[in-house]
């Protein structure tokens, strides 16, 4: 078994994205979809994404590219590159697939992809999340996630700048 090419199957385009889900819907799979950019893979993240994961079947993660995440997140930012986030996302057992998307929003992924459910923290109401409209007018569910306190990748890139070496 080669693990290295397990994870690179587990990064998908949009086009060979469709076709996994075309095949996990016949199958009967409940397709749990979220989103971010998830920088440096913290406990936070972790436990997030595992519980998303418990919701369906197959869990899709769309990563921002870093050209996206440099716009939201400012110039420092990402701290690790698309590859290396899409490899680590792609390590974890319970998730079941990764792409990435560059627009503002994940608006078009969604509609897409017409998840069964969408995830996100619950730092947001249900009825504001990105592609809140797609998800329940199919009979989807959004889904929030109590978020971790203490944990985030900004707070994590503040102490170590002031770490003295």
């Amino acid at each position: 078994m080669n693990h290295l090419k397990n994870l690179q199957h587990k990064i998908h385009s949009h086009e060979s994205l469709m076709a996994k889900i075309i095949s996990w819907r016949v199958s009967g799979c409940k397709i749990v979809f979220t989103n971010g950019c998830f920088d440096i893979l913290h406990l936070g993240h972790i436990d997030y994404l595992a519980q998303a994961a418990d919701l369906g079947t197959k869990l899709i993660v769309a990563l921002n590219t870093d050209a996206s995440v440099s716009r939201i997140k400012g110039p420092s930012r990402p701290i690790t590159d698309q590859l290396s986030r899409s490899m680590v996302m792609a390590s974890l057992e319970f998730v079941a697939a990764v792409t990435f998307f560059d627009e503002p929003t994940p608006y078009e992924l969604i509609k897409m992809i017409q998840p069964d459910i969408l995830v996100k923290g619950a730092d947001y109401k249900a009825e504001d999340i990105v592609g809140y409209d797609i998800v329940t007018a199919r009979g989807g569910s959004v889904e929030t996630i109590p978020l971790v306190n203490g944990y985030s990748t900004s707070a994590i890139e503040t102490r170590i700048r002031k770490a003295k070496i």
